[in-house]
C-alpha cells in the first residue's frame, strides 16, 4: 500500500483507484512473516546480495500467502524460494 500510494497526488486518490480496481489491503500475518524470514536467511546464507532487504521478502511472502499475484518489474528476484508466486510485469 505504501509503495503504490506514493505515486498518487493524494491518499484519497490512491484509495479511490485501488477500490475501483478491486485491490484490498490485507495485513501480512504471522505465517507469511515467518516464511519471509526463512527465505531471507536462506538467501543471505547462499551468498545473496546485501542490497536485498527483508522487506523484499515480506512483499513476496505476502503476495504468495494473501494475493492472486504480485505486480512487479523485478521478475527474477521473486523466483527465489517462491516458484508458485504468479508475477505480473506491467512492462510486458
Amino acid at each position: 500500500m505504501a509503495e503504490v500510494s506514493a505515486v498518487f497526488p493524494s491518499e484519497s486518490d490512491a484509495q479511490e483507484v485501488l477500490q475501483t480496481l478491486g485491490v484490498q489491503f490485507s495485513p501480512l500475518g504471522v505465517e507469511a512473516s515467518l516464511f519471509a524470514g526463512r527465505l531471507w536467511k536462506d538467501y543471505r546464507q547462499k551468498g545473496g546480495r546485501r542490497d536485498r532487504m527483508v522487506a523484499d521478502f515480506l512483499i513476496g511472502a505476502h503476495a504468495l500467502h494473501h494475493a492472486d499475484a504480485l505486480l512487479t518489474r523485478d521478475r527474477g528476484f521473486y523466483r527465489f524460494g517462491m516458484p508458485k508466486l504468479k508475477i505480473i510485469d506491467p512492462s510486458t
